[in-house]
């Protein structure tokens, strides 16, 4: 495995129509898609245009339904190792969600919470190559830019990832009554925690993918059937951001310059 302990490597979205899944974002965010070729599963790959792999798709079963699955958008962090991983992540206050298993020719993984009940996936990658999923070094289109927890906890959640993870604090941003962004680096800058809103049901992660102008990328989620929750919202560099809805209920963000609106 390149990445080192505690990389975001991967990015994977929970939901019930992937067909209907893959014209919307094929659509917004130009990704192409492929079958996994794995036989045990419905899963697709997800491929930032003429660039590299960044994600899958995964088709709740029903059996995940009856267990409370619903569509969300999941992150993967690297694991030096998984097992020894979940351990310390149980004795934090973690939770166990989904075992370890071994996925062929792909890695080992499994599926945690945070304390707060955020959740994310730890991953034991097989590859050699360094992923590309989070674009760490310069801005890629159809990449993760950015990854957010909003958490009810922000400062025992910081304590959590920064203690299993190595990810310190590199500044803060205050947001009046939002209260604090607080800004998250892992040898580079990876994101933030700031404080879930009330009527959010639980903590999560919140992902930003990258796109070339804000302003056609909002009117290709309406015109696909998605819904705008936020924005566009001006963000220092001269981009600005959107939060919204796909067509089956996956929150989503997305971040890029606005170029025919200027």
């Amino acid at each position: 495995m390149a990445n080192k302990h505690g990389d975001f490597i991967w990015y994977e979205l929970l939901t019930d129509n992937t067909d209907l899944a893959q014209l919307f974002y094929g659509n917004v965010l130009d990704w192409e898609f492929n079958d996994s070729g794995q036989a045990e599963m419905d899963y697709t790959i997800i491929t930032a245009k003429a660039s590299a792999d960044i994600g899958g798709m995964l088709q709740i079963t029903p059996e995940m339904k009856a267990g409370g699955a619903q569509p969300i958008w999941l992150g993967y962090l690297a694991a030096d190792d998984v097992d020894a991983c979940i351990e310390r992540i149980i004795t934090a206050g973690g939770t166990e969600i989904m075992p370890a298993t071994d996925i062929p020719d792909v890695g080992r993984i499994a599926m945690v919470s945070d304390p707060q009940g955020a959740l994310f996936y730890i991953m034991r990658g097989l590859s050699d190559e360094a992923s590309l999923a989070f674009a760490a070094d310069y801005p890629r289109d159809g990449h993760c830019a950015w990854n957010e927890l909003m958490s009810s906890n922000p400062a025992g959640a910081r304590s959590f990832y920064g203690k299993e993870f190595g990810w310190i604090k590199d500044g803060e941003m205050d947001m009046g009554p939002m209260g604090t962004y607080e800004f998250l680096r892992h040898d580079y800058m990876i994101g933030a925690i700031m404080p879930s809103p009330d009527a959010m049901p639980r903590p999560m992660w919140n992902y930003y993918f990258r796109v070339a102008d804000i302003d056609i990328a909002v009117e290709k989620v309406k015109a696909g059937g998605g819904t705008i929750l936020t924005g566009p919202d001006p963000i220092p560099g001269n981009e600005y951001t959107i939060q919204g809805l796909d067509p089956q209920g996956a929150v989503f963000s997305l971040v890029g310059q606005r170029k025919a609106g200027a």
